[in-house]
């Protein structure tokens, strides 16, 4: 396999005798844009590292509106957790957003793996840990903020995960599932991008923005308690 298991948070302390074993079960996945990889309710017999492009996850509303609950970028595993459930479905529906590669990694040979690798078993509950965090955390923006906040919070984490005050940047997921990540209508997502940019604080070109004024963008951020907001493991 091209990719190194160990760039990959889970694997990076297994020695090459247990990468090795990863290896044997596991098996490539191939994906086109649009393509299904599971549905809710499957037997969750697998998880699944992204190892190209990327895998949205998401669920129906009551009526029927598709909510994104994360975006997996490569390097990012999923689905691991359900390996500790006695009988596991898959909660979510997962959807390649353009051409995407997975490695589909057999859940109970790893978990048996895993008892033979205490490292391995500290930094799986330490990833859970953090998705938990995330998700109080998200709960409270989507409860307490507005959706002009979320945007800005959004935004104001493209340019302090790369460290800088000014930034461009294509977007590599589609507005809509952007949109729906933040729980805001993309109709509404795009407004705000326009009002930003009328204000002078990003500069929008179709997929490609960029943050011209990063403390004034900080500041409706900020103000809602949201800078720096992350988009599940894609954000991390």
């Amino acid at each position: 396999m091209a990719f190194d298991l160990r760039d990959t948070y889970l694997f990076s302390q297994l020695d090459e005798q247990q990468l090795e074993r990863v290896r044997g079960m596991s098996h490539r996945v191939t994906l086109e844009d649009g393509e299904a990889l599971f549905e809710i309710g499957d037997p969750a017999k697998r998880f699944f590292m992204v190892t190209e492009g990327q895998i949205k996850l998401s669920r129906l509303s009551m009526n029927g509106n598709e909510k994104v609950i994360e975006v997996v970028s490569a390097g990012f595993t999923f689905a691991e957790a359900l390996m500790f459930q006695e009988r596991p479905h898959y909660p979510v529906r997962a959807v390649a957003i353009g051409s995407t590669s997975l490695l589909s990694i057999d859940s109970m040979a790893f978990l048996k793996l895993l008892r033979e690798s205490v490292d391995t078993c500290f930094r799986l509950m330490g990833d859970m840990s953090q998705r938990l965090r995330q998700l109080i955390k998200e709960i409270d923006d989507l409860t307490l903020q507005s959706a002009t906040g979320r945007v800005a919070g959004f935004l104001c984490g493209k340019y302090m995960n790369r460290g800088e005050t000014r930034v461009a940047f294509d977007l590599d997921t589609p507005k809509g599932v952007l949109a729906s990540r933040l729980s805001v209508k993309p109709e509404t997502f795009s407004r705000i991008l326009s009002n930003f940019s009328s204000q002078g604080l990003v500069r929008v070109k179709g997929g490609h923005i960029e943050i011209l004024d990063p403390d004034r963008l900080r500041e409706y951020a900020q103000s809602s308690g949201v800078c720096g907001q992350a988009l599940g493991p894609a954000g991390k």
